[in-house]
């Protein structure tokens, strides 16, 4: 069967009664390409049928459980409890609750879904069956949907397909996501409703006075109305809806990677004494020489206040000139604009004489870590930031509907949508400005605990006041456009077959661009007499880490200042003399540019087998041929040059455009079956292939430079735009008992086959063939008259003091310490530098498979019910964290659970949520390297409490995160810190009119 109400027609209805409304014929609802046309011409109920609403939470878990029950393959979804009342406020909140989703989270809500171990950017988000663009300056090149950009108040229905499917578009390979909207004609007459809520997030309270932004109170106002004329023949539907949200998080984080890994016999730069060396004698529990260990390269604690307004808009209008033909011209509107204010402070390391205790291998980490610093002359680094970006999503489409007649059905959509972001602010997308007191010494992290704590010895801030050192100033701009027409028709034979078959044509466009200003005089810009003492304002850091263990240690070097960052931003370009350095760029450093054109066409036949247990099946194959075109504005790299002891940046000159370009072209079968092994038992059997194209980062041709190199060389990127999708063969089974009206229980098995992964790999590279003065005439003049090769201070001092003057050579003022500061840039006769570069190829494979288990249970009519659900998924291909060297593991692999426990009668309905999911590799690279990323097991517990005073008013209590949970985030062991985030509970009371 189809997806009877459920996708025909409970997007803008909720929930009918199944036995007052029977099932409608197989059609095409269940295509998320057809789905709003299905519902606009499939009429509220049958013709001499009473049709009775059901409302609230019990009837939305029912809904689910019949979108489920009745679709063709396999399908999950979600149901609104009524009109403009989705079961949460935000749609990534909603989507974990389903079995094989879990979420990836930013600024405290769900952002990003992963389903089945198949992380984010291969996972493919449907808007009435429409494929939309996503854009995000967080993660530029990314194809990740962001659902923090969809307020949940117009969405009526949520739809996660998990089986390919012939007649669904490309590119989910995890699953295929369709958010369904309100459309009128599904729902005669007016309906409206508003809703007003208070928000109180507490993770706002617990911040510097410099970051604190707005009230502790933030509004949230929507609205949905739906009328249709009295011959039934037009509809308009309008929703409207505008948040604010006032938030904050604090992060402890070794935020630049730890540098490594090194074995433990081995004696590179940066590695721990090796035995009879100086400061050996100091390490305890050493590194076994077959063991894998890595040093932090700084810490960082880092206070963040964020104000976010989010608005959202729908407006519909539908006309049937008869009843055979719906139109539907649509328009969405979508804004999410963040401010953001930061302050921090920081230590780097150097990697001078060290003293450590560690762990035990293989993969060793250090418990405490101390750099040997005298005199007391390092920086402690204090810096602050503000910068704001806005995200526009638009949409405008168009559907007509044509019933031929009993069989045959016809349809045409067709949609024009962007996603843009930009900055907000007139100081970029992204900012650091940084200031220090050149008073640091001996400097020491404990990791013992899941706080790190930072010790300093010598600080003095009256001795060396705090001045401005280096600066970035970063603007970001990210364009998703994409254009598609779909056609689409079905024909009914025989007597339970039907054959349906469509084209369809979408081209996006994707640009990326980035601008940076950047000022490397992290060595110390200005002096402090430009800067009173009144701009800077003492802090405790402890208060702020207070829910993480560890913080409580009375090692924590605890006192910090924090400033404004604009007043010191214009003290620091008066003082420089070059206010332009203190503003981004108006122009891009890189201008990356990718098409994507693509042509499908898809057969699929559906038919019944009228044999002893009945059987549906459906037989489909589709085929997709894309065009790549990918151009890209390359900065030119013209010299290295020598600023500090580790401290190598790039200068750039006119950038150039380059274009490579690519094309695959694939063949997609699927068979799906469902038997029916008695009334209410299914068993279920899907075979089918699925592609998930790889993200623009590893299309993009071009060779991008990071700006800042080091002693042993530099790093950079380069796409590939002729990289093939990931391609996936995908098998599913599953046993579904639905043994009450709203109670069922399954167990589903699932397999994926996974070839053509595009992994990062590295290249070392020349180019531009830039000199390095490392291992040049003047650092080889250096060691020959004693200077040890690690000794970069060392060397530094001998050249300034011997060839200053000389090509390359420009000194500038002794620092505290007596130590020689300037610039040494790398001549003809130097060595090339050598280049790390990050690029992708298809040379990869993988296998997962998983389990899916699904329980809900209404206790006849007490009003107590639950639905719950574990996903367990498992790889071989994991991350060895003994090994070193770039590897490919499958990201976003985790078990999860969920319980959702429902009380409803006439008044009150609660509902009390867990949600939790297992450890996960989050990355395989950390910032430095090869290295990687685990996010540490979570778990939240939210809860709703409505009561219904009347008919047509409602209030509600919701609390998110109430038991204020941590994250972070680990390296290859779980003492190797990487981010510990604490934020805090979200409270909200609102009210609701229903007309």
């Amino acid at each position: 069967m189809s997806l009877a109400v459920a996708s025909a027609c409970a997007a803008f209805m909720p929930a009918h009664a199944q036995e007052a409304a029977p099932v409608p014929d197989a059609a095409t609802a269940t295509d998320p390409a057809s789905a709003q046309a299905q519902e606009a011409t499939t009429p509220s109920s049958p013709a001499g049928v009473q049709t009775v609403l059901v409302t609230g939470l019990r009837a939305s878990l029912e809904s689910s459980m019949n979108l489920k029950r009745n679709a063709t393959g396999f399908v999950d979804g979600i149901v609104a409890e009524d009109i403009g009342k989705f079961p949460d406020t935000n749609l990534a909140e909603s989507l974990q609750r389903i079995s094989g989703v879990s979420i990836d989270r930013s600024i405290g809500e769900g952002s990003k879904v992963t389903v089945r171990g198949v992380g984010p950017d291969l996972n493919l988000v449907l808007l009435n069956g429409r494929q939309m663009p996503t854009s995000n300056l967080g993660d530029r090149p990314g194809r990740a949907y962001d659902f923090a950009n969809i307020a949940s108040e117009a969405v009526s229905q949520l739809q996660v397909y998990k089986s390919a499917r012939a007649e669904t578009p490309t590119g989910g390979m995890g699953a295929t996501i369709n958010v369904l909207t309100a459309r009128p004609l599904s729902r005669p007459g007016m309906q409206a409703s508003v809703g007003v809520k208070g928000v109180y997030d507490k993770s706002a309270e617990n911040l510097p006075n410099d970051v604190q932004r707005g009230d502790k109170i933030t509004p949230e106002i929507s609205g949905i109305y739906s009328n249709t004329s009295a011959d039934g023949r037009f509809g308009i539907a309008l929703s409207a809806s505008y948040q604010e949200r006032n938030l904050g998080f604090n992060q402890a984080a070794v935020s630049n990677g730890w540098k490594g890994p090194f074995r433990g016999d081995e004696n590179n730069w940066g590695t721990i004494p090796q035995p009879g060396t100086p400061g050996s004698e100091n390490i305890t529990n050493r590194p076994d020489p077959t063991d894998v260990y890595q040093v932090p390269q700084n810490l960082n604690y880092n206070m963040n206040g964020i104000q976010r307004q989010r608005t959202n808009g729908q407006l519909v209008f539908q006309f049937a000139p008869v009843k055979e033909i719906t139109t539907t011209l649509d328009y969405t509107y979508s804004e999410n604009k963040i401010q953001t204010r930061r302050n921090d402070i920081s230590a780097w390391f150097n990697f001078g004489p060290s003293t450590s205790s560690w762990t035990d291998g293989p993969v060793a980490a250090p418990l405490v870590y101390t750099e040997i610093i005298n005199p007391a002359v390092s920086d402690i680094a204090m810096g602050a930031a503000d910068f704001a970006t806005r995200t526009q999503n638009k949409s405008l489409g168009f559907n007509a509907a044509w019933r031929v007649n009993s069989d045959i059905r016809l349809e045409l959509d067709a949609h024009s949508s962007t996603a843009e972001s930009t900055p907000d602010s007139p100081f970029g997308s992204s900012n650091t400005l940084g200031t220090a007191s050149f008073s640091r010494g001996n400097t020491s992290v404990d990791f013992s605990k899941d706080f790190p704590v930072l010790s300093i010895q010598g600080a003095d801030f009256a001795r060396a006041p705090q001045q401005v050192t280096g600066s970035v100033f970063e603007n970001g701009y990210v364009k998703s456009e994409i254009k598609q027409l779909q056609t689409h028709a079905s024909w009914k034979m025989l007597e339970a077959s039907e054959l349906k078959f469509g084209l369809a044509t979408t081209d996006v466009e994707n640009r990326s661009a980035f601008s940076i200003q950047q000022r490397d005089t992290w060595g110390g810009a200005t002096v402090p007499s430009d800067y009173p003492a009144s701009v800077f304002h003492q802090e405790s850091l402890r208060q702020y880490f207070d829910n993480i263990d560890g913080s409580d240690n009375p090692a924590l070097f605890n006192t910090f200042y924090t400033f404004d960052f604009d007043q010191v931003r214009q003290l620091a370009a008066k003082a420089s003399g070059r206010p332009e350095l203190y503003l981004p760029k108006t122009t891009w450093n890189t201008d990356q540019r990718t098409r994507e054109k693509s042509k499908s066409l898809y057969l699929q036949f559906n038919t019944d087998w009228n044999t002893a247990l009945p059987i549906h099946t459906s037989f489909g194959v589709r085929y997709e041929k894309t065009d790549v075109t990918s151009t890209a504005l390359v900065p030119i790299a013209t010299s290295i040059t020598w600023v500090s002891q580790n401290e190598f940046p790039v200068t750039f000159g006119e950038p150039n455009f380059t274009t490579l370009t690519g094309k695959y072209h694939h063949v997609l079968p699927n068979f799906d079956a469902d038997i029916d092994l008695r009334s209410d038992m299914k068993g279920r059997f899907s075979y089918g292939e699925s592609i998930g194209r790889p993200r623009y980062d590893q299309l993009t041709g071009g060779q991008v430079l990071n700006n800042l190199a080091r002693v042993n060389g530099g790093t950079g990127t380069q796409g590939n735009p002729g990289l093939l999708p990931v391609k996936s063969k995908n098998i599913d089974l599953a046993y579904e008992w639905y043994y009450g009206k709203s109670s069922f229980v399954s167990l589903g098995h699932f397999r994926k086959s996974l070839e053509n992964y595009a992994g990062q790999s590295k290249l070392v590279a020349q180019p531009f063939n830039l000199r390095t003065p490392v291992g040049g005439a003047y650092w080889n003049a250096a060691l020959a008259n004693g200077c040890a090769g690690a000794d970069t201070t060392c060397i530094r001092n001998y050249i300034f003091r011997n060839f200053n003057g000389q090509p390359g050579v420009v000194r500038g003022t002794d620092d505290p310490a007596g130590n020689a500061t300037g610039v040494i840039t790398g001549q003809g006769n130097d060595p090339i530098a050598n280049f790390e570069i990050n690029t992708y190829a298809n040379q990869k494979a993988a296998r997962l498979r998983g389990l899916e288990f699904n329980l809900q249970h209404m206790f006849g009519n007490s009003g107590f019910g639950f639905s719950s659900n574990y996903t367990y998924v498992k790889s071989s291909l994991k991350y060895d964290n003994a090994s070193i060297g770039e590897q490919f593991a499958l990201p976003g692999l985790s078990n999860s659970a969920n319980f959702v426990g429902i009380y409803e009668n006439d008044k009150w309905s609660v509902r009390a949520a867990y949600n939790w999911r297992d450890e996960f590799l989050s990355g395989t690279f950390d910032g430095a390297g090869p290295n990687p990323t685990y996010v540490e097991a979570f778990g939240q517990f939210d809860l709703s409490v409505g009561f219904n005073v009347n008919r047509n008013l409602t209030v509600q209590f919701e609390g998110i995160n109430l038991t204020d949970e941590i994250k972070r985030i680990h390296g290859r062991s779980e003492r190797q810190l990487l981010l510990v985030e604490q934020s805090g509970p979200r409270y909200m009371l609102s009210a609701r009119y229903k007309f």
